[in-house]
Parts: C-alpha cells; sequence; structure tokens
C-alpha cells in the first residue's frame, strides 16, 4: 500500500528511548544538543515581531511565485549588507530550507539521480533526497590541521547519474567554511561534469572570528544554488521562511529560475503575513546575532579551558556555526558513551556517528545551550570520557 521511498526505519534508536525514559521519569536533562534558539534563553524583541504582523494587508492575497518582490528586496538587502549585489529576481523564496531543496531537487533530478552530499554532515539530507526519488552519495571531508574536502574521492564518486554537488557553508557539525581555492575546485568539477553547485548557508552569519566570508550566491563561475533562512540567521524557526538564490551563468540561471518559478507555483507555500514581516524579522537578527555569538564565545571558551585541565580529551578546529566536535577516547561506542551520559549523568548530546563521521571517539556539543547547563553537562562528559 505504501511508497517504497518511505520504508523508512521507524523504531527509535537506543540514545532515542533513553531520553524519552528519562523525560517520562521527570528527571532532570542538561541538554548539550540544543538546537532550537527559542528555548535556550535568548531575548527578542517581541513588540517588533508583534507590530510587524499587525497590519490589515495580511489579510490580502496576491499570488506571487517568487514570492512578494517587497520580501525577495529584504532578501537582497540582507546580501547587500554583506558586500552583495544580488538581482531580486535571483531569488525564489520558500516556506523552508527543506523545501528549498526539494525545489531544486524537482529541477535537477530524475528519479534514481544522484547528489554528492558531504560526510560529516547533518543527517538530514538522506530525507530530503529519499522524498524526492533521489539518491544521496557522501563525499568524505577530512581533518587535517583543519577540515577540508578529499577531492580525489569526491571525483570518484561523480558517475552518470551525479546532478548536483551540495556544500554547506560553514559546515554542520564541523564548523569549517569552504574555503576559496576549494570553490574554485568545486567550479572546475560542476563545469567539467554539467553539475549544479548547492551551497546551504544557514548558519553563514555565525563566524567565530572577524573575518568576511564569502557567499555562494556571489558566485557566477557554475550554476549555484544557495540557501538560507530565517529560522538560523534570526533564530525564528517557526516563523518559516527561507529562500534560495540562483547564480552562473546567465543562460542556465535564467532558464533554472523560469522552471523553479513553476515548481514554485505550483505549491505556493509561503504565507503572506511572514512575507510582509520580513523586513522587521530580518533587521531583528542583528540583535540576536549579537546575543547568540557571545554565548557560543563563551561556551567555546569554557569548554577549551575544562580540556585544558589535562584530560584525555580535545576539540577539532571550529570557524563558525553553533556546534563544537569534541574527541574523546574511542574505547567504546559513541552511541554507548551518549547513553551511559544521559543514564548516569543526565546529559543529553549527540553520538559522532549520527552525523557520519569516519568511527567512534567523536562528540558533537551544542555551543548554545544556556551557560551554566555548558558548563555543568561538559564537565560530567569529561569525567565519563575519561573514567574507563
Amino acid at each position: 500500500m505504501f511508497a517504497q521511498r518511505t520504508g523508512w526505519e521507524l523504531a527509535a534508536n537506543r540514545l532515542s528511548v533513553a531520553l524519552a525514559q528519562r523525560k517520562a521519569e521527570n528527571r532532570p536533562i542538561l541538554d548539550l544538543a540544543a538546537s532550537n534558539p527559542t528555548e535556550c534563553g535568548l531575548r527578542y524583541d517581541y513588540d517588533s515581531i508583534v507590530a510587524a504582523f499587525q497590519t490589515k494587508s495580511i489579510l490580502e492575497y496576491h499570488p506571487a511565485p517568487r514570492g512578494l518582490e517587497s520580501t525577495r528586496r529584504s532578501v537582497a538587502d540582507y546580501y547587500a549588507a554583506r558586500g552583495m549585489n544580488l538581482a531580486v529576481d535571483n531569488i525564489i523564496l520558500t516556506a523552508s530550507t527543506s523545501e528549498a531543496y526539494s525545489f531544486i531537487f524537482r529541477l535537477l533530478c530524475e528519479p534514481g539521480d544522484e547528489v554528492l552530499v558531504p560526510a560529516p554532515s547533518y543527517p538530514l539530507f538522506e530525507f530530503l533526497a529519499g522524498i524526492q526519488d533521489v539518491r544521496q552519495v557522501r563525499y568524505p571531508l577530512v581533518y587535517d590541521h583543519g577540515w577540508q574536502i578529499d577531492f580525489h574521492s569526491l571525483e570518484k564518486r561523480i558517475t552518470s547519474r551525479t546532478k548536483a554537488i551540495i556544500v554547506v557553508h560553514p559546515n554542520n557539525p564541523t564548523g569549517h567554511f569552504t574555503k576559496a581555492a576549494e570553490l574554485s575546485a568545486l567550479n572546475r568539477l560542476c563545469r567539467a561534469h554539467d553539475l549544479a553547485l548547492i551551497a546551504d548557508e544557514v548558519f553563514l552569519d555565525f563566524a567565530l572570528a572577524s573575518i568576511h566570508v564569502e557567499s555562494f550566491a556571489a558566485n557566477d563561475d557554475s550554476l549555484t544554488f544557495t540557501v538560507s533562512g530565517l529560522s538560523k540567521i534570526s533564530g525564528l524557526p517557526q516563523m518559516k521562511l527561507a529562500w534560495l538564490a540562483a547564480s552562473g551563468p546567465n543562460h542556465l540561471k535564467l532558464e533554472a529560475l523560469d522552471r523553479l518559478e513553476v515548481i514554485s507555483d505550483t505549491y505556493l507555500s509561503v504565507s503572506t503575513p511572514v512575507q510582509l514581516a520580513a523586513p522587521v524579522l530580518l533587521a531583528g537578527r542583528h540583535d540576536f546575532q549579537k546575543q547568540l555569538a557571545a554565548r557560543v564565545g563563551k561556551n567555546l571558551a569554557e569548554l577549551d579551558r575544562q580540556l585544558g585541565l589535562q584530560r584525555p580529551c580535545s576539540r577539532l578546529e571550529v570557524e563558525g556555526g553553533w556546534y563544537a566536535v569534541v574527541r574523546v577516547p574511542a574505547i567504546r561506542s559513541d552511541e554507548e558513551l551518549a547513553i551511559q551520559l544521559l543514564q548516569k549523568e543526565g546529559v543529553y548530546l549527540h553520538p559522532g556517528h549520527f552525523y557520519d563521521f569516519p568511527g567512534d571517539g567523536y562528540c558533537v556539543v551544542s555551543l548554545i545551550a544556556p551557560e551554566d547547563d555548558f558548563a555543568q553537562g561538559i564537565a560530567k562528559l569529561l569525567v565519563l570520557a575519561a573514567s574507563q
């Protein structure tokens, strides 16, 4: 009765079962996997956000396949603040970056075609691709004094069914940015094999150092689709507004946008109220990002302080984003460590295998967790990791 594409393994994993049990017992949890900024004690300008929706215009309906021009102008202004001149017509609004991916996959892929996905990275790609009848093929990121793309392995994975290469900039959870030399190599591969480049930039604004990081939306050397949205930029995942921006050789870009417009017109999923509120919601990013940067900086400093206390653990280099990767002794599986930590100490975090790390000995911790919770949770993690 059901489609094969939905034949997922629906049984909860052992860590999820342990988490559900602890919640059911109403026992305290120090959440070092926190990803929802609205639940991390950060402040929002409630009055401005509410006022942005208090207009009679939200009762009017003027369907626009690419999204309201005024909203797309606000998105273009966001890029202008980063020193980029992005044309309004090169932007298509979506309800989420997940929906943006679905549009791009539908544009590029026939059933059974392939997209190349980095590993380690977050596990959502498998579902996004599978629902669209697209096969994800992982290419490795390697760690050697920082993260980098293994281009030899990447090129070997390109087949006649490959349609696109995905990069996450900065990557989640490794927190590294794609470097200029890597972008040049990616463009060469895309041109040589008629591939598109898909760049996920939801964490672009969260560099840990005061450096200017270029957006892929400025890339014209190969057909490129850049996705982002309010969920991370303004810390508003509930507002459901994202976008994709197309760039590249003009003839390819224009044809892609025309086809994407038809796909978007078929669904018209972005609500009018959130589009009208978008200028205010985007403007609120400045205060939100300032708070979050302070939180991330303090938690990272605390992590380094505790790691410096002669324990057999370390962290991998991180350049941006909300997460850090902690290297622990691989004397048990990452999942087993995470389960023991939760059951014995009430600390919840993600084991590395959730993100396709190449072996055991990795834990991923959220740097946006409340500072006291973070400090306590890290202390308990490091004691347990060193205890056996």
